[in-house]
């Protein structure tokens, strides 16, 4: 178990892939858009590191990633969360969410409007309440914020009746300059459609994959019109979906990857 975890925070730390964007932002403190794709395993945890010095962490893994994430966020410096969502309520997204939200100084949550019956996500409102946080929806259409050349919105879920718990999860679309990054969560074919109908702008550079690569999700169509130079899987290395899709990745020319990534966009 020890040999496993040090294997985790090695595959996090050196084996880390570094992609750099051009923009052409104008001149300020902060000019820089880190996103981090932390290996957790099968589970999900992006920290994002803002231009304009702000943060956001979306999900947090399984119990038991907590101390890698709070280790990870905390070496680059960081004691406030500005923005944390957590997409849906499964284990392999907010599994560590409460231990990390209770590390940082956290100032905004957001979560789909669905509630759970697991302990992970009873500790999570547990957590909320304790801070005195407000748990703000996560829902097609909100803005979290729009600083003109740097946005961020959610694009689902679009309905607030789903029978599958994936398909609450909440969709962010984050914008810097002509850089586009599209955060699917666990979304799966019934949401990438309910986007496609609603003729939202979904071409990204990089997409975070759905529902870790499986074939309930990434549809030909939804990977034709976003058609990313890159995707992001967060899969553990025992599963093996990621191949058997594969075809799916090589036909749109993008970039798949098992281990942490982190990408820089610069001004």
């Amino acid at each position: 178990m020890k040999g496993r975890h040090l294997a985790r925070i090695f595959s996090l730390l050196l084996l880390s892939v570094l992609f750099l964007f051009s923009g052409c932002a104008p001149a300020t403190q902060f000019s820089e858009l880190i996103i981090s794709y932390l290996d957790v395993g099968q589970g999900d945890s992006t920290f994002i590191q803002l231009p304009n010095g702000e943060t956001i962490l979306i999900d947090a893994g399984n119990k038991g990633d907590g101390s890698d994430i709070i280790g990870y966020i905390q070496g680059t410096g960081t004691d406030t969360l500005d923005y944390v969502i957590a997409t849906h309520p499964h284990a392999d997204h907010i599994g560590s969410m409460a231990e990390v939200i209770g590390a940082f100084n956290v100032k905004n949550v957001y979560m789909p409007k669905k509630e759970h019956t697991s302990k992970a996500f009873e500790n999570l409102l547990d957590t909320i309440e304790e801070k005195g946080l407000a748990i703000q929806t996560a829902k097609a259409g909100k803005t979290v914020f729009d600083d003109g050349n740097l946005k961020a919105e959610f694009l689902a879920p679009n309905s607030e009746e789903y029978a599958d718990l994936n398909n609450y999860s909440a969709v962010l679309q984050l914008t810097y300059n002509d850089k586009h990054f599209l955060f699917m969560g666990d979304a799966e074919r019934e949401v990438e459609e309910e986007i496609l109908a609603r003729e939202y702008d979904v071409s990204a550079d990089v997409l975070k994959v759905g529902h870790h690569g499986s074939s309930s999700s990434s549809t030909k169509r939804f990977i034709e019109t976003v058609k990313p130079s890159y995707a992001i899987i967060s899969v553990g290395t025992n599963n093996h979906t990621v191949i058997r899709i594969r075809q799916r990745w090589i036909y749109c020319k993008t970039y798949m990857r098992r281990f942490g990534a982190r990408m820089k966009a610069v001004r």
